[in-house]
């Protein structure tokens, strides 16, 4: 037997004991590497190059080291005696900790600075905090948070505002609590706007009881409620479908004297365009009017998609160029709502002509709007006339976001255009966004099914920087196009990976 195709199972089995998904427990039985080995002759020429990037890909430098300037005689100098008052002055430390990604680099770069005899303050503590929670480092958070603590440095109400929504947005509810309750220990005064951040934190993570419970302790707490307050206990009764309780928390909303804002009717009368209910959403924005206050263009936008829920695209429209009579000029929002329909209903030419329409009228559309009509023409398969689309948003100003860029490069995958897939992929990369796991594998299978063994590997190469491997059904796929006709191909790398399951 040659040595390639031993090559080649070698570096299977290797790739599987490497995977993060597959620890060895026991050895392959002697009748699958007989199988495997009667099977390497039809993967010989697509696999070895995609398992040697798996196994051998090595990072060009695994660690960074930082070497911070130190400060010249030139950085010292004060500015001139005009503008002294203005000018913040500069921190070394803070503008090189703006280019470090890696939250480790980031702590080796604080002790780099503090061994070179800089002295830090509150403004570099806060900052290498807001750069560990935003990598969700939260162990490293809070160890810096007890030395804070024990060398008395007075923090801020703002640093722990953003670390209450850090851990809301990591799903860590009971570390916004304990944070909060902290506040206190570091000589920082808590305000209503704290509270406020922990209350929608907790209506947000489904700990609603306990959002129920400080809102009624608030007074005892030392907090005067305001409407935030009262918007966020509403939406979180909405959310629960509690009509009624939102409803009664409304008029105690009145009873206290806390004057309701268009956020307020806004989250109502989106929850009765929701279930369908016109009349009710209509006779909301009567009682609102009345009471002297604005509707303003989400108000209207969300009477538009509860008559676009019933059919009612004409009503809706009519509704956008009525409220200019009403003292509300019509927002991209507005559009956008019309431009959904008409996508979801297929109509997406006129969805387009929609667009033109806009900028007859003078409004710049912007990359949701771009991206309502991109979506749309990806699902229907049109994916050259999306990128058409990309194009065309570039040249007038408008600078596409991830999702444009995932919707672009899954769009491709779906028509089987993978090279297409990979321009965009390369141009979202370059931007600094990142696509999903299954758009990375389907670009992929299908390059290498393509016989585009270059455009494959660059797409490995990109996965393994970002720590991102194949799942199962992608193998399979792969030993499935390089065998084709064997019906065994897809069981063996399935007894492959149960071995080192």
């Amino acid at each position: 037997m040659s040595t390639r195709p031993s090559r080649i199972f070698s570096l299977t089995e290797q790739t599987l004991r490497n995977s993060s998904s597959f620890p060895p427990t026991r050895n392959l039985s002697s009748s699958a590497v007989s199988m495997f080995h009667s099977r390497t002759k039809a993967i010989n020429h697509t696999l070895p190059r995609l398992f040697r990037h798996f196994i051998e890909y090595k990072p060009s430098q695994q660690y960074h080291t930082f070497r911070p300037r130190r400060p010249t005689t030139e950085s010292r100098r004060e500015p001139p005696h005009r503008s002294t008052s203005r000018l913040r002055k500069r921190i070394p430390f803070l503008a090189d900790l703006k280019s470090v990604q890696d939250p480790d680099d980031a702590l080796s770069l604080f002790n780099q600075y503090q061994q070179m005899g800089f002295k830090h303050d509150y403004p570099s503590y806060s900052a290498l905090v807001y750069k560990l929670a935003r990598s969700r480092n939260f162990e490293a958070v809070e160890t810096l948070l007890d030395y804070l603590q024990n060398i008395n440095i007075r923090c801020r109400e703002t640093l722990f505002i953003a670390l209450i929504q850090h851990y809301g947005k990591s799903q860590m509810p009971e570390k916004a609590v304990e944070l909060f309750q902290r506040m206190p220990s570091f000589n920082c005064h808590r305000t209503l706007v704290s509270f406020n951040t922990l209350l929608n934190v907790l209506v947000e993570n489904d700990r609603f009881l306990d959002a129920i419970g400080i809102f009624d302790r608030s007074t005892k707490m030392g907090f005067r409620r305001n409407s935030i307050s009262f918007n966020i206990i509403i939406k979180g009764w909405l959310g629960k479908g509690e009509w009624d309780k939102a409803w009664q928390v409304f008029e105690e909303m009145i009873d206290k004297e806390v004057k309701p804002t268009v956020v307020t009717f806004n989250s109502l009368i989106g929850f009765l365009c929701g279930k369908g209910d016109l009349d009710g959403a209509m006779g909301l924005l009567e009682d609102m009017i009345q009471k002297r206050h604005r509707p303003n263009a989400v108000t209207y936008a969300l009477l538009m998609e509860g008559l676009c829920s019933l059919g009612k695209y004409k009503e809706a429209k009519k509704m956008m160029f009525d409220m200019d009579y009403q003292g509300c000029k019509p927002r991209l929002l507005n559009f956008g709502v019309l431009m959904s329909d008409l996508g979801r209903r297929g109509r997406i030419d006129d969805s387009k002509t929609l667009l033109l329409e806009m900028k007859r009228r003078r409004f710049k559309p912007d990359v949701v709007t771009y991206n309502i009509l991109i979506n749309h023409l990806c699902k229907e398969g049109r994916a050259l006339e999306a990128y058409k689309v990309l194009v065309e948003m570039q040249v007038g100003g408008c600078e596409p976001n991830a999702a444009t860029y995932r919707m672009m490069v899954d769009g491709f995958c779906q028509v089987e255009d993978f090279e297409g897939g990979l321009k965009v992929l390369s141009a979202m990369l370059m931007c600094g966004h990142c696509p999903r796991l299954e758009s990375f594998c389907d670009l992929v299978v299908g390059l290498l099914k393509n016989g585009k063994i270059d455009g494959a590997c660059f797409v490995l190469e990109e996965m393994e920087k970002r720590k991102m491997r194949f799942h199962l059904e992608a193998w399979e796929a792969l030993v499935k196009d390089a065998c084709p006709g064997d019906r065994g191909a897809g069981g063996l790398v399935r007894e492959l990976v149960s071995a080192y399951g």
